[in-house]
């Protein structure tokens, strides 16, 4: 009993020196002269590190009040179990980008994040930069915005357009029957090339669903969120023809779900998903890539029943939170020090230049700031123009558990031809409400 209560007595003794730390910690955030010190952990990224200083330094000089310390947020073991060591600790920053809206779920249900729209100066970033279409899917269940997207990658699939030209078309299918109607000229003039190409497709790893079911699934029913704060509202008609094209592919020879080395590129793939990242990795390792010349872009292909011109994708999309254990003169600070980064578009168009990441705007194509950028990079203007019809991520802090039945359950079964379309769909949604319960 003696050994159990000193145990309990040095575990009180820790605790409070932690909180006392924290509460030092917190005193000391603004000094006596008034300069606020914050915090802002930048993603592993090199181009964004360099951003996030320039971007400190100058906002300095114009607010002798704030200082800036931007490091990089530590990736080992991952970006998300450092800033979680670091909410557990009590040494959290004050501000951090490369967050996405699944991850954000799981601290805002631990109350670790501040709801960005009760800080003075949020709706002022949001009008300003020009994002009210783009911010908007972002929303939680809970009405609150926790995360600003910094940007959007809206996720398109590439063609390859020169075996499409080969097989008699000048442009990409837009629909599943069109589609399917390209596959089987494909297959018939070409026995071992593949409409899609991809040893994920066969893969539970929950993430790889942003890249193949969530792209068509979102393009399907119009942009539904799937899961909702803890309540699944997936749109089955939607989900089963999507299921149902994946399925009419395979019974046609037309899915490889096997490692392939660079399937798009040596052509064995007439389909693949596709980043904007992509291309500066081509640029070095595959020059004869040329846009428009032998590969396009495209938003997903639709139902037959869906205007493809209402087409949705999938958001590969991270942004920005503020912490809660900031004092409220840091968090004050910190959102002023975005609302002043977002208030000249110049800014964005610096990220966007040195990033090749599409900043999270409603006006991309329209703004003159980005012309120049567009119009060096072609190859990134669909991207651009795509961002208000990009979907993020699911705001619920069990999304890898949920995204990973998707894969079990359905995607890849169907992929495999181990189930029915309508079976595989009722078998996920079976599981997913299962673990919201």
């Amino acid at each position: 009993m003696k050994r159990k209560m000193l145990g309990l007595l040095a575990l009180v003794l820790v605790l409070s020196s932690m909180l006392a730390a924290c509460g030092s910690k917190k005193q000391s955030a603004t000094t006596a002269d008034g300069v606020t010190t914050i915090e802002f952990w930048a993603a592993a990224n090199p181009t964004q590190q360099a951003f996030w200083e320039k971007m400190a330094k100058a906002y300095e000089q114009t607010n002798s009040k704030v200082k800036i310390n931007v490091s990089v947020i530590k990736e080992s073991p991952s970006s998300e179990a450092s800033i979680q060591a670091a909410i557990a600790g009590g040494s959290a920053p004050t501000i951090s980008e490369n967050i996405n809206r699944g991850f954000a779920a799981q601290l805002a249900n631990s109350q670790a994040l501040v709801p960005l729209d009760t800080l003075s100066g949020f709706n002022d970033i949001v009008t300003t930069r020009n994002m009210k279409n783009t911010i908007e899917p972002w929303k939680f269940a809970d009405g609150h915005q926790y995360v600003l997207p910094i940007y959007s990658n809206a996720m398109l699939f590439g063609w390859r357009l020169d075996l499409l030209k080969e097989l008699g078309y000048n442009e990409p299918p837009k629909t599943y029957s069109e589609a399917l109607e390209v596959n089987k000229k494909l297959k018939a003039k070409y026995p071992d090339k593949y409409f899609w190409a991809k040893a994920d497709l066969a893969d539970p790893t929950a993430w790889k669903r942003w890249f193949d079911f969530f792209m068509l699934y979102n393009a399907a029913s119009g942009g539904n969120k799937f899961i909702e704060g803890n309540k699944f509202v997936g749109d089955e008609k939607a989900g089963v023809e999507t299921l149902k094209f994946i399925d009419d592919l395979r019974k046609d020879k037309g899915i490889l779900a096997q490692n392939v080395q660079d399937p798009f590129e040596t052509g064995t793939s007439l389909f693949i998903d596709l980043g904007p990242w992509t291309f500066t990795n081509w640029a070095e390792k595959f020059p004869d890539m040329k846009y428009n010349q032998n590969y396009t872009l495209s938003m997903p292909p639709v139902p037959d029943s869906v205007d493809p011109k209402d087409s949705k994708t999938f958001a590969d999309t991270k942004g920005l939170v503020i912490y809660a254990s900031a004092t409220k003169e840091q968090q004050q600070a910190a959102i002023d020090f975005v609302k002043w980064v977002y208030s000249d578009a110049k800014n964005d168009a610096q990220w966007f230049d040195e990033t090749k990441l599409p900043p999270a705007r409603d006006d991309l194509t329209t703004n003159e700031s980005f012309k120049a950028i567009l119009d060096k990079n072609p190859e990134l203007k669909p991207y651009a123009e795509n961002v208000p019809n990009a979907v993020p991520p699911m705001d619920n802090p069990k999304y890898n558990d949920l995204q990973t039945f998707i894969g079990q359950e359905a995607w890849n079964k169907v992929v495999r031809g181990e189930i029915d379309p309508a079976a595989g769909w009722a078998n996920m949604k079976k599981a997913i409400e299962g673990e919201l319960q």
